[in-house]
């Protein structure tokens, strides 16, 4: 891209064009907020763009910048967060008529940490309602940049959109049960699923509170690093979160993939997943063993009998989120939303604890899978971006669909980190995605293998249609 048209580079770039002189905060924000005034009304990524108070942001940085106060790799350059991360200066909807005029008092906390890093919010982007899988009235769907025929991925959709086309250089999603690692598959771009804990949850309007995750969306290994050492960090207001150093991932990058034992259970991989993807996924292993990874025959405890437990808990602790809303204004709710609290509450205190005690011990079992391994591979879906109108809008909610869930729901029992990368493309020109899990506390392992396969692999160059 030309100076005058920065917004496919990667988020390293910019920031070190603007260190240097070479570019400005202010251009580069009005460059995006063009971009995003040209392409959003048809890609629907946004819910609130914030012109005004990202130009005035991107102006501070600007100032600072040139006086030599440079607060580092995110400083003057354009993100944007989903819309269920709190901000007091715009309205925080959670893609629902429940929460349409609602405009908090407080800023999040990884919203915070973003402001601190310098970095300018764009705005707040789409998401099905509340974070489950619906979208409800009066909100747009996000549509794949890569096919518009095709779904953009779960409730992180409008993160990855604005991400895949050029709409931020970084956004924020949150994963409760694939929602960074399925819409990043679906758009081809990079989700970093920290450790449960490792980034505030304060100020994020729960889906399930012991199962959710906040991380970034990029286009590259490299920005989603920067952008976790920027928002991870222990917070008062979410006990939760954990006291732990900075992740440190942006200085380990180029340590490589060599030496890494990366685990492969071939069972697991092939079950329920399409033919393509996994000879995607065994392409993307034959590179990591070229770059001198150790791939090492791992086996996964089964987790058929685990995956009926995510909808059951993600119930039952939704419906403590919504104490205050719901049943009072379950009208305002859409049809999947509030049939899935609805289903809910008719679970018993005995399905709920044998769900907890499911989880509990599949997570032990599946903790000593990392001891023969330092990373499991797997691919981040069992298939690429299924045709949209295979996924109803708004349909009324259904517990029978946690197969889908195969390669990402574990994660979030486990509170393990993952890194989804793309690996490939089909025959359509849709994106594989290439998934790297890892123990607790360990996401800068996972970017120095991801950024190694990356940079071996080329696939993080390629650009979709739309975002052209």
């Amino acid at each position: 891209m030309t100076a005058a048209d920065p917004c496919f580079e990667t988020l390293a770039a910019v920031s070190a064009k603007i260190r240097r002189g070479e570019l400005s905060p202010v251009d580069l924000v009005r460059a995006q907020l063009a971009r995003i005034d040209a392409l959003d009304p048809r890609l629907h990524a946004y819910v609130t763009v914030l012109p005004e108070a990202a130009l005035a942001a991107a102006r501070v940085a600007e100032a600072e910048i040139a006086r030599g106060d440079v607060r580092g790799p995110l400083h003057g350059v354009p993100v944007a967060v989903k819309d269920l991360c709190f901000t007091r200066s715009a309205r925080t909807t959670c893609g629902s008529r429940v929460l349409a005029g609602f405009t908090p008092d407080r800023d999040a906390h990884v919203v915070r940490r973003l402001v601190d890093a310098g970095a300018v919010i764009l705005g707040k982007l789409a998401l099905t309602e509340f974070a489950m899988t619906g979208y409800a009235t009066g909100f747009a769907t996000p549509v794949n940049p890569w096919d518009p025929t095709r779904y953009p991925g779960l409730s992180s959709s409008g993160s990855a959109v604005a991400t895949a086309a050029g709409l931020a250089f970084g956004t924020i999603g949150t994963d409760t049960g694939g929602s960074i690692r399925f819409p990043a598959a679906a758009c081809g771009v990079v989700g970093l699923k920290p450790t449960y804990g490792r980034v505030s949850r304060a100020g994020v309007f729960p889906l399930a509170a012991s199962l959710d995750h906040v991380g970034p969306i990029t286009r590259v290994v490299a920005d989603a690093a920067a952008m976790l050492d920027a928002i991870a960090g222990f917070d008062p207001d979410d006990p939760t979160s954990l006291r732990a150093p900075s992740p440190g991932c942006a200085a380990v990058l180029h340590g490589g993939a060599k030496g890494v034992r990366v685990g492969v259970d071939e069972a697991y991989v092939a079950t329920g997943t399409h033919p393509d993807v996994v000879a995607a996924f065994h392409a993307a292993v034959r590179v990591l063993g070229d770059l001198g990874a150790t791939i090492v025959k791992v086996t996964v405890p089964p987790v058929e009998g685990v995956l009926p437990a995510w909808p059951v808990l993600c119930a039952a602790e939704a419906l403590v989120g919504h104490a205050d809303l719901f049943p009072a204004r379950a009208p305002e709710y859409g049809a999947t939303f509030r049939t899935f609290l609805e289903w809910g509450q008719r679970l018993t205190g005995a399905e709920v604890a044998r769900a907890a005690l499911a989880r509990a011990e599949w997570v032990g079992r599946f903790a000593g899978v990392f001891e023969e391994v330092d990373v499991l591979a797997s691919p981040s879906a069992p298939a690429v971006a299924v045709p949209a109108m295979l996924v109803p809008r708004d349909a009324p909610f259904s517990p029978d669909h946690t197969a889908f869930q195969r390669f990402t729901a574990p994660a979030d029992f486990s509170g393990s980190p993952t890194l989804s990368v793309p690996c490939g493309f089909d025959d359509d020109g849709l994106p594989h995605s290439l998934q790297l899990t890892g123990r607790h506390l360990e996401e800068a392992l996972l970017c120095r293998v991801g950024y190694d396969y990356e940079q071996a692999a080329g696939w993080g160059s390629r650009r979709p249609a739309a975002g052209s």
